[in-house]
């Protein structure tokens, strides 16, 4: 494996240079939010950092530059959300650059799920190739690492989600120093319905009792830490399996991308 090609870390000359080799740009999305009292709030993009660093590294495949600020729909301290309709033009923003560029592969590397927010990168990606017919030639992908990594989908089986033991795995092997000894859950009857329901952390209240009436919808106030698993049953060794996993799965997409052309 080589270093991967950082976009931010290469001159004008570099990046050039680097499209006589590579066609296809990699593009980090996280999320700025909080991940209970022992994550902290950079996890999801620096998920979705590493993951693409590792593909670049045996793919020649470019890096972009991480795209932070998404949509997490929580609502406690150091979560920065951006509406969905937002993150969705930025989107297309990014894929019209690329795209104008000449960049031919663009792959979006989630590190951030979320339902509003998973939908407007989809709905944004899938939009622009439709109003786009002149770029039939470029390729667009959204990788969810969480739907190809064998152990990310047997935690959610398991019903381990937000800042549980799989991210925490993760975190583990990617940046010790970022995780904490405060592993510190919501109210047990919480932290279950959250399982069995990770929307539920939701509540919707109707001012009128009809159904074109809209809810409004905000977090449940009960919610002060906002963990969704468990995280104590975390380590290390699961975080590189994860990576390791998440990275396989994307070097193969890169893959067939490039040899379809």
């Amino acid at each position: 494996m080589t270093e991967p090609l950082r976009w931010d870390r290469m001159t004008v000359n570099e990046i050039r240079d680097a499209m006589t080799k590579t066609s296809t740009v990699l593009i980090p999305m996280g999320c700025v939010e909080q991940h209970g009292y022992h994550l902290t709030t950079r996890t999801d993009s620096l998920s979705a950092e590493t993951i693409a660093d590792g593909a670049s590294g045996r793919t020649g495949a470019i890096v972009a530059p991480t795209y932070p600020y998404t949509y997490s729909g929580g609502e406690l301290p150091g979560t920065i959300n951006i509406s969905p309709s937002v993150v969705g033009l930025f989107v297309s923003e990014i894929l019209r650059e690329l795209s104008r560029q000449g960049w031919r592969n663009l792959v979006i590397v989630l590190g951030h799920g979320g339902t509003e927010n998973d939908a407007a990168v989809q709905g944004a990606a899938d939009i622009f190739l439709r109003t786009h017919p002149e770029r039939g030639h470029v390729n667009v992908a959204v990788y969810r690492f969480w739907q190809v990594s064998e152990s990310a989908r047997r935690a959610y089986e398991d019903h381990d989600y937000h800042a549980g033991y799989f991210e925490t795995s993760m975190m583990l092997y990617m940046a010790p120093d970022q995780v904490r000894d405060e592993l510190v859950l919501d109210q047990p009857a919480l932290v279950d319905r959250m399982r069995e329901d990770p929307d539920s952390y939701q509540t919707r209240v109707k001012n009128v009792d009809h159904e074109a009436v809209l809810p409004h919808i905000h977090q449940d106030p009960q919610t002060k830490v906002g963990v969704i698993g468990d995280p104590s049953r975390a380590s290390r060794e699961l975080g590189k399996q994860l990576i390791e996993e998440a990275v396989e799965g994307l070097v193969e997409l890169v893959g067939a991308m490039q040899q379809a052309g």
